[in-house]
């Protein structure tokens, strides 16, 4: 529980301090006092249109919070992504209940409302509610206008009279409009007014004016409120106004009501009926996906709502798995690591379909590989794959800084796009084909025509797997763009040297071994057995000669630099490429496992990336430890635990610390402070998707000793 006290300026909160809902096209963060922090509209790499989080003054916001002291509580329905906030004090409790709708099943033949929604209702008592909705359009760069309209969309019914008013918000691109439900669930108590009134913020640089009520609720009443883009109405639904209904000479109810059949499907009668659906159809929808679960292992709450999060970073149109839905989220607060994550890694999403498939979600894996195998039919001149691609399937997602934003807590600078996009990263074959492979054991086989794409993807790595990359850590490019949004990269440091990657080299080497494992188990023709035998014979030689440090017992980051211990080496034994017990991989995993000031990783059991005073990533600055990295470590030890059951007790006792870390309602950030606050772009995926396979492999080893 937090004790909030309103303040007339409100601070930044903590990143951890917020929840995701969202509908397979975009999410919004919601922080614990109501308020949406980040939305993105219409797609997840849309511009911003609430960005609270990055400037608290003039990011926008969506608010709704007591103004009075009050505490809150956050949760989400139970297998649901559906998301409750309280606001509890000793006059009265109020419950927010948030989300974007989804339709209760893929049958539905309803079209998908592209809606925020949020509900209203004092449970107990009565407590005073200020509302406010002030949209920054395109990042907070474009002005706006704002005007109170009749909202014609309501039956006279539902409303207090045809004054019924919503707000309209009209940017030069994109157009919004807030609009409201009143009523009660109690006989005894009346409808609410709420009163929308101009909120002017250009004194904390907003370009456009927000609305605000300020509402005096008691027990039963209810208001809901309902931000969209609105869709074109057809000719009679344009007119249906109480001028109109004087020309036509009929009652200005019975022509609303009439034209709501000539309404479009997209654009229907705002009742009460009509949010209760939504509301119950949402909730169904993500109760009944969760159903499908097959896992029953232990600290199955943490792993299903960690499915939950990754299946809101799905763009269901394309079937590509979104990194994280925020950008910019600092990795150390201060520092200039903020990135944007709203693209689509091969790496990130290969993990995440492999962590899906886990739990017996097939569909989305089949959508994803369809997704791919479109990228494989258009591959560069070179025949590689871009390390990620857009959510659209795009290659270009360019890198820009916002200036005028003031960053997380003063967190600059803040980026949108990401310039890593055409970095070489011979990692993501690895990744890509283990998930392939994967895929064939659960989801629909591959076609001839698909294999031949697949197989000269493995032939793209026998040819280049003795070349330098930038491996799994990079994270920018060197390219200036000028234009009105300033290149980040101007007059900074990059990093751009390519390195001979222990972490690459095994992934090139899983890619080779997968394609052997398909070709074999599929009786697939492989015509280049032969070389592909011989590159993953030599890969593996190379990293046991040139990546090992002989006086310091442990892998190095790469073959140039040995003495750099890298925590991206712990994947070896979770590919299968070295087993848990071997000598090596003990000393390297007792290495990293050592605190910094004794030359490891590991603080708190909380494991680093690497040292940044040590390893020169050209970017500088600091970050707190990384949650996938803990989570590899975890499963690392539980692999070693298969052969030691001593060991096993350490991956059980770093485990369970670790969902210490995860947030007030589950969910996991990128990484963790040393004073154990979330940091990095939120929800993120890459996390969630090692803590169900940490999650796994840890409980199917535990029954093996109980």
């Amino acid at each position: 529980m937090n004790l909030c006290s309103p303040e007339k300026d409100r601070d930044y909160v903590a990143i951890s301090d917020h929840a995701l809902i969202g509908n397979l096209r975009t999410a919004a963060l919601v922080s614990i006092d109501g308020s949406i922090e980040s939305y993105c509209v219409p797609h997840f790499d849309s511009p911003s249109i609430f960005a609270r989080i990055l400037d608290k003054d003039k990011g926008g916001h969506f608010c709704i919070t007591p103004v009075i002291p009050f505490s809150t509580k956050q949760n989400y329905l139970p297998s649901s992504n559906v998301l409750q906030t309280k606001f509890l004090n000793e006059e009265g409790v109020v419950s927010v209940t948030d989300f974007l709708p989804r339709n209760p099943n893929a049958t539905a033949h309803k079209p998908l409302l592209h809606w925020l929604v949020r509900r209203i209702e004092v449970i107990r008592g009565k407590l005073p509610l200020r509302v406010e909705c002030a949209p920054a359009f395109n990042y907070a760069l474009d002005a706006h206008t704002t005007e109170l309209v009749t909202d014609d969309s309501l039956p006279l019914h539902d409303g207090p009279d045809h004054t019924h008013k919503k707000a309209l918000f009209k940017s030069k691109d994109l157009t919004l409009d807030l609009r409201y439900v009143a009523e009660s669930v109690l006989d005894s108590v009346p409808v609410p007014d709420v009163d929308l009134k101009i909120l002017d913020l250009e004194h904390k640089g907003h370009k456009g004016p927000g609305v605000y009520a300020d509402l005096e609720l008691v027990e039963g009443q209810v208001v809901t409120f309902v931000l969209r883009t609105p869709p074109k109405a057809k000719e009679p639904v344009l007119n249906t106004s109480t001028q109109r209904a004087q020309e036509l000479n009929v009652p200005f109810e019975k022509l609303v009501l009439g034209a709501s059949s000539l309404r479009d499907k997209e654009d229907p009668m705002l009742t009460k009926t009509l949010l209760k659906d939504l509301l119950e159809g949402t909730n169904n929808y993500w109760n009944a996906w969760i159903r499908k679960s097959t896992y029953s292992g232990s600290w199955k709450e943490a792993v299903h709502r960690s499915a939950l999060a990754l299946k809101l970073l799905i763009f269901e149109p394309t079937g590509a798995v979104v990194a994280s839905p925020t950008f910019s989220l600092p990795e150390y607060i201060g520092g200039t690591r903020n990135w944007d994550y709203r693209a689509s890694w091969i790496r990130d999403a290969s993990f995440t379909l492999y962590a899906l498939i886990r739990l017996g979600f097939t569909q989305e894996a089949n959508a994803y590989m369809d997704f791919i195998f479109d990228r494989l039919k258009d591959r560069n001149p070179d025949g590689s794959l871009q390390i990620m691609y857009t959510i659209h399937g795009e290659k270009i997602f360019p890198e820009l800084e916002l200036t005028h934003l003031d960053g997380h807590k003063g967190s600059k600078p803040v980026r949108i796009g990401n310039g890593a996009i055409d970095h070489i990263q011979l990692d993501i074959y690895g990744e890509l084909m283990d998930c392939i492979y994967l895929g064939q054991k659960f989801g629909k086989p591959l076609s001839y025509d698909t294999w031949v794409a697949v197989r000269e993807l493995v032939d793209f790595v026998v040819a280049h797997y003795n070349d330098p990359d930038l491996s799994i850590w990079s994270v920018r490019s060197d390219e200036p763009i000028d234009g009105t949004l300033k290149s980040s990269l101007r007059g900074r440091e990059v990093r751009n040297k390519k390195r001979h990657f222990t972490y690459s080299k095994v992934m090139m080497w899983v890619a080779i071994d997968r394609g052997l494992r398909l070709a074999d188990k599929r009786s697939l023709p492989c015509p280049h057995r032969a070389k592909w035998l011989e590159a993953r014979d030599d890969i593996y030689e190379q990293v046991m000669n040139q990546a090992w440090n002989a006086d310091k017992k442990f892998f190095g980051q790469s073959y140039d630099e040995t003495h750099i211990l890298d925590s991206a080496v712990l994947i070896m034994p979770l590919v299968f490429f070295i087993t848990a017990s071997d000598p090596r991989f003990l000393s390297t995993l007792n290495a990293i496992m050592k605190s910094p000031e004794r030359g490891g990783l590991t603080a708190n059991n909380l494991v680093y990336r690497y040292n940044t005073q040590e390893s020169d990533d050209g970017v500088g600055g600091e970050e707190g430890t990384f949650c996938l990295c803990t989570l590899w470590c975890v499963e690392a030890l539980t692999r070693a635990g298969e052969f030691n059951p001593e060991i096993l007790p350490k991956a059980i006792r770093m485990f369970e610390d670790f969902l210490q870390y995860t947030n007030h309602v589950g969910l996991c950030t990128e990484e963790i402070s040393p004073s154990g606050d979330g940091l990095g772009n939120a929800v993120q995926g890459f996390t969630h998707v090692t803590l169900i396979s940490a999650a796994f492999n840890l409980s199917r080893t535990m029954q093996k000793y109980h």
